[in-house]
């Protein structure tokens, strides 16, 4: 396989296999060996902040990014052969969103919204305030309220909701504007000039759907629950991307889809031309 590509893959329950769904023997190793690909830059795209990265790549045994997105898209990092650079020029682009608002600010602006928990300090930064919210709490009506007091004060905010399954509770982040996984993965892609057709994301839960609805290449794993696959079809199809998002199954070269075999599933849908590299691993014929 000889081939430029931006291989970008979310961590928890996409690349890693930490859901209640089976892993398929040797797919992890398989994942690994793709992206040690002469022509393919490995990126992750996370939420998690840089030092639970650091404790995935050295748990999992990852194969080494050149670069890493995390914090739910408000943080780009470089990644060399020992260190890691943080870029600021994705700092300045995302920080007039907040109308010099200060993380302080927007937690006192909350105060009163008692369903909403702080999540601990490692978990927020400069540009991401996260919350527990409880599964029940009328979602759509609370999230109404908070962005017109972000309005009010001049703040341009996405409101990212996603699901931890293994703990049943709800994960709010309130990002700049411009600040998600699309908007970071978008920033770092065209830097690096890789165009739409150079690019793979792979992802799984509710904070990858602006990714998984956009024009990019998208492949939703297998083990992703049914309400994030039925958002992702129904976004991507009013958005006019349905063509840009691959649904993995189950079923390529033996695997069921779920973690890293639906990554590879979604590259061999969309990148044909890793079809003979892919079965030649596998020992397939």
């Amino acid at each position: 396989m000889s081939v430029r590509l931006l291989l970008c893959t979310d961590l928890d329950r996409t690349l890693l296999p930490n859901g209640e769904q089976p892993e398929s023997p040797q797919a992890r190793a398989l994942f690994a060996r793709l992206a040690a690909r002469p022509g393919v830059t490995l990126v992750y795209v996370t939420g998690r902040h840089r030092a639970l990265v650091q404790t995935a790549l050295d748990e999992y045994q990852l194969p080494r990014p050149a670069h890493v997105i995390t914090d739910v898209g408000t943080r780009i990092y470089d990644v060399g052969p020992v260190a890691w650079y943080h870029n600021p020029d994705w700092q300045a682009e995302i920080a007039a969103d907040w109308a010099g608002v200060t993380h302080a600010q927007l937690v006192e602006l909350f105060a009163g919204m008692t369903q909403l928990e702080l999540q601990e300090p490692d978990r927020q930064n400069d540009f991401k305030l996260s919350y527990y919210l409880p599964l029940e709490v009328d979602r759509p009506a609370l999230m109404e309220r908070m962005q017109a007091l972000l309005q009010d004060r001049g703040v341009r905010a996405s409101l990212i909701w996603s699901i931890d399954d293994l703990q049943q509770v709800g994960l709010l982040d309130v990002l700049p504007a411009g600040a998600t996984k699309l908007h970071a993965l978008d920033f770092l892609r065209t830097r690096l000039g890789f165009s739409l057709a150079e690019t793979l994301f792979a992802g799984d839960s509710g904070n990858d759907l602006p990714v998984l609805a956009s024009n990019i290449p998208a492949v939703l794993v297998a083990n992703a629950s049914e309400v994030v696959r039925a958002d992702a079809l129904q976004q991507a199809a009013s958005l006019g991307h349905r063509a840009a998002l691959y649904l993995a199954c189950g079923g390529f070269l033996g695997m069921n889809g779920n973690y890293s075999a639906g990554i590879i599933e979604g590259l061999a849908h969309f990148l044909p031309a890793s079809l003979d590299f892919l079965k030649q691993e596998q020992g397939h014929d």
